[in-house]
């Protein structure tokens, strides 16, 4: 276990600071949630059957579960009484248009470094044809290799490949309904399930070598199971990467089912969404990077990590989505930025249609903005680290994000104006200021900081960048937390 402990983030994953997430299920053919709120607001509100109004679209199966919600409406009025894994007839008969290598030249042109697809998500259904036999559903998977597909076409490209598992959640092992965050221990797969996962797991490693291993929920199995299974992980990808959802199981689950001690865990858990704004999981004995979901971090992490979030408030495709409820170019690319300064990267989702195999042009735009963007960002934003302060605030109240490399520290610069002064930056003799992206950048030590003149100054949806050379900090203390 210790061998485990000490095992490092490669310096490629923090280097690549943008990667892509697939949702891509049966759930994807109804492609239904109801929209408007966030998972972490809908949290925050404490009703019992919270998640029974999920705006996860691939949770559309939990919410049939829960008579009169958005889910069980919508199906009822639209497909009757079709039972859910028929969808998978239809997600399969969709492959036939499928092109991995179109999915994957779109990746890497919006700047992505690496790409995980969810191979199982909590329904059960494997996205390749996996030898270990599920004894409740034996034939609920995908007679072609989805996963190997699009592994190889997201290399060809020049990316890494991860897969995703849900090791927490099976509902063809456990279907009981789960309306709050302390059903989870309850719907928990016991029994068999947990040699059935770990056996998975193990299959998905030897076959496809993936470079991130990122589970999801829970790990049904015990620390000592899990460290050896991390442990072999390890020595078949010395530079894999498994995420921070990897709680193991332990018999004080059974706890949670006393009703006192699940309101009580209840209410801790919808302060918490209040607080962090999404969700935050809690850390485990055993990962590498954290993965806080519709939400950042305040300040540099000493542990790295990744933001995970949809496109839109949903992971997998939601057809219901308008146009309030997708993130705008000017959110989305001061999001990179922003968790760049602070030690992380962004794993962006993308939920693809269930009846085409085809991405949906509101998803296809944000990726054209990325694409934009890092072309123009890339230099200070690759292979960066986080400065002294991820971030700072000028005179007129400019927003100012910082990243750094050898000598240089990179500015990103959210203003109006064409002059600012930088206050958290002060110049030696050796100083040297030029501008990363369009145009040019004067420059002048004053007893406030750096004032830079920006010619053209940024544009409305992205922010100028400035490389400055041989700067020093001025006036800034630590800025770090784990």
């Amino acid at each position: 276990m210790r061998a485990v402990k000490r095992h490092e983030v490669p310096a490629w994953w923090r280097d690549a600071k943008l990667g892509i997430f697939v949702h891509w299920t049966p759930a994807s053919v109804p492609g239904f949630a109801p929209t408007g709120e966030e998972v972490g607001a809908l949290m925050h509100g404490g009703r019992r059957d919270a998640l029974a109004w999920s705006p996860y679209t691939e949770w559309y199966e939990n919410s049939l579960r829960f008579p009169g919600s958005p889910a069980a409406r919508h199906h009822a009025a639209t497909y009757g009484d079709r039972p859910y894994r028929s969808f998978a007839h239809d997600w399969e008969a969709a492959l036939a248009s499928w092109d991995p290598d179109e999915w994957a030249r779109r990746f890497a042109a919006a700047g992505a470094r690496y790409v995980v697809l969810v191979t199982k998500h909590h329904d059960g259904y494997c996205l390749w044809p996996s030898d270990v036999a599920n004894p409740n559903a034996p034939e609920f998977r995908c007679s072609r290799d989805v996963v190997g597909e699009l592994a190889e076409a997201v290399r060809a490209a020049g990316l890494r490949f991860g897969v995703y598992y849900s090791g927490g959640l099976d509902w063809t092992w456990n279907d009981h309904p789960i309306g709050t965050v302390t059903d989870l221990a309850v719907a928990a797969p016991r029994g068999g399930y947990v040699e059935y996962a770990e056996a998975q797991v193990r299959e998905l490693v030897a076959r496809y070598r993936p470079s991130v291993l990122w589970n999801d929920i829970s790990w049904p199995g015990t620390t000592r199971i899990l460290a050896r299974l991390l442990a072999d992980y390890y020595r078949a990808v010395p530079d894999g990467v498994a995420n921070d959802r990897f709680l193991p199981w332990s018999a004080a689950w059974h706890l949670v089912r006393s009703a006192p001690v699940r309101r009580l865990v209840d209410a801790g858990i919808a302060r918490s969404a209040g607080r962090d704004r999404g969700i935050i999981p809690p850390k485990p004995p055993l990962f590498d990077v954290r993965t806080p979901e519709y939400t950042v971090f305040d300040g540099i992490q000493h542990t790295p990590w990744e933001c995970v979030r949809g496109i839109d408030k949903s992971f997998g495709y939601n057809r219901m989505s308008t146009g309030a409820d997708f993130i705008g170019e000017r959110e989305l690319t001061w999001m990179l930025v922003d968790i760049a300064a602070k030690n992380g990267n962004l794993l962006l989702n993308v939920g693809p249609r269930g009846e085409d195999a085809t991405i949906p042009c509101e998803q296809l735009d944000r990726l054209a903005w990325l694409a934009s963007f890092t072309s123009a960002a890339g230099e200070a934003l690759y292979a960066t680290r986080p400065w002294v302060v991820p971030s700072g605030a000028t005179p007129d109240a400019s927003e100012v994000r910082y990243t750094a490399r050898d000598r240089d520290v990179y500015t990103f610069v959210r203003t109006p104006a064409a002059s600012v002064v930088l206050r958290e930056l002060a110049a030696s003799p050796t100083t040297e200021v030029r501008r990363v992206d369009r145009g040019t950048v004067a420059w002048q030590a004053t007893g406030e900081g750096v004032r830079i003149v920006l010619d053209p100054p940024p544009g409305p949806d992205a922010p100028a960048i400035v490389a400055v050379r041989d700067a020093r900090a001025r006036g800034t203390g630590a800025d770090r937390s784990d």
